[in-house]
């Protein structure tokens, strides 16, 4: 789940898939969407991962990566990672080609995490 920030300066949330790699992680969207468009205003970005009572807390600023063959490769590894081979391979063949996409990297400046809280 990601938060960023509103023009008006209240909250956004959205559920996002992520790749984590060496630079950090990495997230994408369709254009056109809210969340996109308050990081090209505000890259400030607060993200956090559950896994029943673990769950951790990422904050920084996001790069944006407007290449869209890189934003492409993003989210055909999301979807990979994300779907069945079969579902992923629909997905990107009849709608994520035939959509311009952008992709952010976030370099984390705080972390928080919590095992076993309950």
């Amino acid at each position: 789940m990601l938060s960023t920030i509103n023009p008006n300066g209240s909250p956004h949330t959205a559920l996002v898939w992520y790749l984590i790699d060496d630079d950090g992680i990495v997230i994408n969207s369709a254009e056109g969407r809210r969340w996109p468009s308050n990081l090209r205003r505000d890259p400030r970005i607060s993200i956090a991962v559950h896994d029943g009572h673990d769950w951790v807390s990422v904050r920084g600023a996001v790069e944006v990566v407007e290449d869209q063959a890189q934003s492409q490769a993003d989210i055909a590894a999301m979807a990979f990672k994300y779907d069945s081979r079969e579902d992923a391979e629909r997905s990107i063949t009849n709608q994520f080609t035939r959509e311009r996409r952008v992709s952010f990297r976030l370099r984390p400046s705080a972390v928080h995490v919590e095992f076993g809280g309950e």
